[in-house]
């Protein structure tokens, strides 16, 4: 979808009794089809194909000579087995950029296990730097793991591409969604590596930077992210309390952290005092990084999000007006668009053969024989 929105032409290959699983994912359901499918799918075009008869292999052997990427995310093995993996197209295109997306990965002891987005999360350890203090581990609220590795997929793609205009090469690229995880880890997993120490859950505090968490107020909650000491100095003159920004014990991030009980204690009570909007107010004035704590209606009525048109809206054929969440990235000359809703199983299956060179009677034929 990421390839798409910035002008990629894309064909979706589907199974033609059901399709890609996540239609199923629901409810709710719009219109016949899952929130979660209608989510990641727009520009895109829908082919059904048989991949488990020849004529359909021989389909995707069409596509193939003419692409520039293929995107495939089949158990490690499956691609190959069917005839259609890396070095079988790479006979028919030698330009062809071939992404595998899978849980594992293409090599390791577990490279031929299927990979979930929840699996992944605790398995990566993302899942026990995750939740309250004392309570259990926790996933993320959405699929993270899933997200990441789409984005790193996208990322890896241009680069092959930016490869290939300049030596004509193609190239096999293999993403993995623990990999991707792990990655995504960043400062949690680089602190171990340095300490040996095993990271702990810390809720919606900050391992390292305090205060850098959530705190209560009359009507609601606020989201305090104080990076730095020029700021914490700022946030004692907005909250008047020019005692703490002289108290020796929390001058500096260092001692802030060795005195977090402390200063959030006393940082608690005061936040407890105040309406949620006022001391947002108060808090932007004086350049204190801070945000309400939302529910996703309250996030996408924010003016900030409405003055910066993220919702897109398409018409789709069963659902009519249908809104979605556009490209987040703004381009100057190249802007990303939202041209076409998700489609429809196979509703693009006919002009699609037809661009490949199949005659009409020949898609009538592969239909009745169950090969579309």
């Amino acid at each position: 979808m990421v390839l798409a929105d910035y002008g990629a032409h894309v064909i979706k290959v589907e199974a033609p009794d059901q399709g890609d699983e996540t239609r199923q994912w629901g409810p709710p359901y719009a219109g016949g089809e899952s929130a979660y499918y209608l989510s990641i799918n727009r520009n895109k075009r829908s082919l059904t194909v048989n991949l488990k008869r020849p004529e359909g292999i021989g389909i995707i052997l069409r596509l193939a000579a003419r692409a520039d990427v293929v995107i495939e995310n089949f158990r490690t093995g499956q691609a190959d087995q069917w005839g259609i993996g890396y070095e079988a197209l790479r006979r028919v295109n030698p330009g062809l950029v071939y992404c595998s997306l899978t849980g594992y990965g293409q090599t390791g002891p577990l490279s031929e296990h299927p990979g979930y987005d929840f699996a992944i999360q605790a398995q990566s350890g993302l899942m026990s730097i995750t939740g309250p203090v004392e309570g259990p581990p926790s996933k993320v609220g959405v699929a993270l793991a899933d997200v990441m590795t789409g984005l790193h997929a996208a990322v890896a793609i241009l680069a092959a591409l930016h490869h290939r205009h300049l030596t004509g090469e193609g190239q096999a690229i293999d993403v993995a969604l623990l990999d991707s995880q792990l990655a995504g880890l960043v400062n949690v997993a680089q602190s171990y590596l340095v300490t040996g120490r095993t990271p702990q859950r810390y809720g919606n505090a900050h391992p390292t930077i305090v205060p850098y968490q959530m705190f209560d107020t009359v009507d609601g909650a606020i989201a305090l992210a104080v990076g730095n000491d020029g700021q914490w100095q700022r946030l004692c003159a907005a909250l008047e309390r020019p005692d703490l920004a002289g108290d020796a014990r929390f001058a500096t991030n260092p001692q802030r952290l060795a005195h977090r009980h402390e200063l959030v204690g006393l940082l608690a009570g005061i936040f407890r005092q105040h309406q949620t909007g006022a001391l947002l107010a108060v808090l932007a004035a004086a350049e204190v990084p801070a945000g309400p704590v939302n529910d996703l209606p309250q996030a996408l009525a924010d003016p900030q999000v409405q003055a910066r048109g993220l919702i897109h809206r398409v018409f789709h054929p069963t659902i009519g007006e249908l809104p979605l969440i556009g490209p987040p990235a703004r381009l100057s000359e190249t802007p990303p668009t939202v041209r076409s809703a998700p489609p429809l199983l196979g509703q693009h299956t006919g002009e699609i053969l037809i661009e490949l060179g199949y005659t009409r009677a020949e898609i009538a034929a592969l239909r009745a024989n169950g090969i579309l």
